[in-house]
Parts: C-alpha cells; sequence; structure tokens
C-alpha cells in the first residue's frame, strides 16, 4: 500500500470518528454496516456514487476493514480468534 492511500485511508477514519464511529473503521466501512443492517442506505449509495469507478466500493471497504488489510502485515489477525 502507498504512502499516499494510507494518508487517505487515516484522513477517512478521522473523518468517522468526528462523526462519532469508531476511531479504526473508515466512513464507508460504517455507511455500508448502515445499509446491510437496515439503519439507513443513503450514505452507501452516496459514497458508492462518488466512487464511481470501484464497483461497491463501501462493501469492499468492509471486507477490507474485517480482514484488516489497512494495518501492517504482523498486526493482520492470521485465523479466527477463539472465545476462550
Amino acid at each position: 500500500m502507498t504512502y499516499g492511500k494510507r494518508t487517505l485511508i487515516a484522513v477517512d477514519q478521522l473523518i468517522n470518528t468526528l462523526l462519532g464511529g469508531w476511531p479504526d473503521e473508515t466512513l464507508s466501512s460504517r455507511c455500508y454496516r448502515w445499509a446491510r443492517d437496515g439503519v439507513r442506505a443513503w450514505p452507501c449509495k452516496l459514497v458508492d456514487g462518488l466512487f464511481f469507478w470501484q464497483r461497491e466500493h463501501c462493501k469492499s471497504s468492509y471486507e477490507s476493514e474485517r480482514e484488516g488489510r489497512q494495518s501492517p502485515p504482523e498486526l493482520r489477525r492470521k485465523a479466527p480468534v477463539k472465545n476462550l
């Protein structure tokens, strides 16, 4: 991942945090969760429209968050963590 892309993700996470979201989540991921959970669909449609060249931008952002792709390789989860 390039320095520029990492910086854009950090700004995205900051905006999401300022709007009351989780600090380590992007606004796109949050918009996808809202649409998926039936909270509100319009933010996801708006963001997907802004990123018209990327199919299902919000969904792919959510999946990226779940897989930890924005984290350094050594911090990514290798296998699901089991509850003890």
